[in-house]
């Protein structure tokens, strides 16, 4: 019987890492695969190489060699993909050939990986629209562009893909673009064994680690019935009812501080929901109680203690007002004390499906009958989940999910809470203030806001500059109304808004307006059509600065003048101690305005000599001095000072006339000095939490674990429940299947 022919084994087409994965590879290189594992290199074994399998793996590299090294096209690489010909085919099985081929084919791969691995331009995936932007001190980031439109500029960033999470269009991180090029002036130097930018940057970072280990609560943490004296709670309530209640309304003032009195005054064992109440409000109370947040740690205690209670099982009987109540001043405090404020959005979600399914998102009217206090509470409450849902997703990046058909609860009535007590008391007019009518005037600019979040954020919004300038008419024309009525309050007898009130109702339309306006931003640096977007962006940083800071800041000034009432120094104050919001809105506003004067300076190589605006040169220094104040409040990521260090040091040295190499190294010994003057602070901010010293070694960080924080409202993890990660974008190198690492 004739020996059965031994079948030849298949040559390897697939690269070697998918190969040992077991998964399909897309042959390109690199293949999709090793692209999300962020693979430095991506090799194939060509041994075997037979002609068909040469021809279709070189037409899979082709497309990428033309984008990454056009030159290699059009010189050297030979065009495979077009011998069909028998007569081709029959050379290419010459041994001479082939190992033609695979030597050109190793080129490509080798000079592909070099580029990959050195060059900090952008990234463009073949047949795509999603950008990489990758260097050592910001990680990567993967930035969605506009599909192409008639009419649309095509470096319009609609969503950014970072780690495990993506962030819509409003979300601050979208603008990781405009500091593309202070990454790409220092990163030729990170490599170098003389830069301590990155070692530096890793031992701040570890340090860090360490100290939100030690400020970390236990978890679950249990409610106990502690408290601080009396004196000092009194404060950190008259802070939270002057600041957060004015804009927020959330409890019925006069019915708290009833029972606030009665909890130091009786014996009995204390109301759990309202213990619970009162600490939330201590916490946030906390955050304007001082210029250097001294009691950051209570305060988070006080939210672990109050999530602990939220989350147990089986909270059923716990359907009422005071349920509510306590969730919206859980996902508030939690923002402001920077207990996993990157997560309230999620939860935010929760909190509306709990207040439509108790019935809040129909108004009492169509409700069987209940007295005016329940009814306006009602209102109240599904107003403000209306208001910080909104908000959330405007920082967040992520669609809001609420819409004006989902509910109709007519806003609060014009009442003061002293009222709520009466039988049917009327309104006070429209025209009267009361301690609602910031809630009311919120309400009626809440549809425009909610059209630009969804604008911004909702999957498959086209974008168009056209519907952008019509959403800006759209807010101005409501905001000037709001603006009517906020002056007519100014020129009564009767009560009026306090300054802190006005300065966030003017926050809040300023964050909304930049939002709008900041996709069109970079791209008018360049086309002149969209030269009105710019004008706005650069206006409306500066009024968000100026508002929160009307006088300059400098290094060695007082952060708040004698001549200045207390109340008028909390914004000031929540933007330094608080995270969110009222971090990030400045944080914003000082990088677009960086960006704008390093446009202005570059516009100047071009078109010659010209003036650059002061007022803006201004609030690059003072962001370096409100970075530094944050630290010193209890921040520790060090990379707010960092980038506005940066900022403030390319700046100068454009100024200056420095050239490109010049620059880069003035730049990089800036950044040195800035991490070198932060390590010290939180050097003590670790010996204020231990005194006496038993903390151990820092916890170590690699320089992948390093990128953590660039988003500022990102911190680590919600709750320390040991060594779980969110999930990663990936593949493990050890795992076949999806990486949840």
């Amino acid at each position: 019987m004739a020996e059965t022919e031994r079948r030849r084994r298949r040559p390897p087409i697939s690269c070697v890492l998918c190969r040992r994965r077991k998964i399909r590879c897309n042959r390109e290189s690199p293949c999709s695969n090793c692209v999300r594992s962020k693979n430095a290199s991506c090799i194939y074994e060509n041994h075997f190489l037979q002609p068909q399998q040469a021809t279709e793996l070189h037409s899979s590299i082709s497309p990428i060699a033309e984008v990454a090294v056009p030159s290699l096209t059009s010189k050297s690489s030979p065009r495979a993909a077009s011998t069909t010909t028998a007569s081709t085919a029959a050379t290419y099985q010459s041994s001479q050939d082939i190992e033609f081929l695979k030597n050109k084919i190793k080129q490509l791969e080798e000079r592909l990986s070099q580029s990959n691995e050195t060059s900090q331009s952008p990234i463009q995936t073949p047949g795509s629209n999603i950008e990489a932007i990758s260097s050592r001190i910001g990680g990567t980031f993967y930035v969605h562009h506009e599909d192409p439109l008639a009419g649309q500029p095509q470096n319009i960033s609609r969503s950014v893909t970072h780690k495990s999470r993506m962030f819509g269009q409003s979300h601050w991180i979208t603008g990781m673009a405009l500091v593309r090029d202070i990454l790409n002036l220092i990163e030729p130097h990170v490599h170098e064994d003389t830069c301590k930018i990155l070692t530096l940057m890793v031992k701040s970072k570890s340090l860090a680690r360490t100290i939100k280990s030690q400020r970390t609560p236990r978890w679950p943490s249990l409610l106990k019935t502690d408290l601080p004296s009396k004196d000092i709670a009194d404060e950190l309530v008259d802070r939270y009812l002057q600041t957060t209640e004015t804009i927020y309304r959330i409890i019925h003032i006069p019915s708290f501080k009833k029972d606030y009195e009665a909890h130091w005054t009786s014996q009995a064992e204390p109301n759990t929901a309202f213990l619970v109440q009162l600490k939330l409000v201590l916490a946030i109370g906390a955050t304007t109680y001082d210029d250097k947040f001294t009691l950051r740690s209570s305060a988070m205690q006080w939210v672990y203690e109050a999530q602990t209670w939220i989350s147990e099982p089986g909270f059923k009987h716990r359907l009422n007002l005071q349920f509510l109540q306590n969730n919206i001043l859980l996902l508030i405090a939690r923002e402001f004390v920077d207990v996993g404020p990157d997560l309230v959005w999620i939860s935010a979600g929760t909190l509306v499906r709990i207040a439509v399914y108790m019935g809040l998102h129909k108004d009492p009217t169509r409700l069987p009958k209940v007295s005016t206090f329940t009814a306006e509470m009602r209102r109240r409450l599904w107003n403000t989940i209306l208001e910080i849902s909104l908000q959330l997703s405007l920082i967040s990046g992520g669609p809001p999910f609420i819409s004006v058909d989902m509910f109709n609860t007519e806003p609060p009535g014009n009442f003061d809470d002293e009222q709520l007590a009466l039988e049917d008391p009327p309104p006070k007019p429209e025209s009267y203030f009361t301690q609602t009518s910031i809630a009311i005037i919120l309400r009626k600019i809440f549809p425009a806001r909610l059209s630009i979040v969804k604008f911004l954020n909702n999957h498959g919004s086209s974008g168009t500059f056209k519907e952008t300038l019509q959403l800006d008419a759209e807010l101005r024309a409501s905001y000037k109304a709001v603006l009517r009525t906020l002056q007519g309050y100014k020129s009564t007898t009767g009560s009026q808004p306090s300054k802190f009130a006005m300065d966030v109702v003017s926050l809040l339309m300023n964050r909304y307006c930049l939002s709008l306006h900041i996709p069109f931003f970079a791209p008018a640096m360049d086309e002149a059509a969209y030269a009105f977007s710019r004008k706005v962006v650069v206006e409306t940083s500066l009024k968000i600065w100026r508002g929160i800071f009307p006088s300059p800041l400098t290094p060695v000034s007082q952060s708040y003048p004698d001549t200045v009432l207390p109340s008028q120094h909390y914004l000031a104050r929540l933007v330094v101690c608080a995270s969110g919001f009222f971090r990030i809105s400045p944080l914003q506003a000082s990088v677009l305005i960086a960006s704008e004067l390093m446009g202005q300076l570059r516009e100047e190589e071009t078109f010659g000599p010209g003036l650059v605006r002061q007022d803006l040169l201004s609030i690059v220094s003072e962001a370096k001095t409100w970075a530094w104040k944050c630290i010193e409040a209890g921040e520790t990521s060090i990379k707010g000072y960092f980038l506005a260090s940066l900022h403030a040091a390319q700046i100068e040295g454009l100024m200056q006339g420095l050239e490109k190499e010049e620059l880069s190294r003035f730049v990089v010994k800036e950044g040195e000095e800035a991490e070198e003057k932060c390590f010290p602070l939180l050097e003590e901010m670790l010996s204020r939490i231990n005194p006496e010293g038993s903390t151990g070694a820092p916890e170590q960080t690699t320089p992948s674990q390093m990128v953590e924080d660039w988003d500022l409202t990102m911190s680590d993890a919600l709750f320390d429940f040991g060594e779980t990660e969110l999930v990663n974008w990936g593949f493990d190198e050890n795992y076949q299947g999806l990486s949840f690492n």
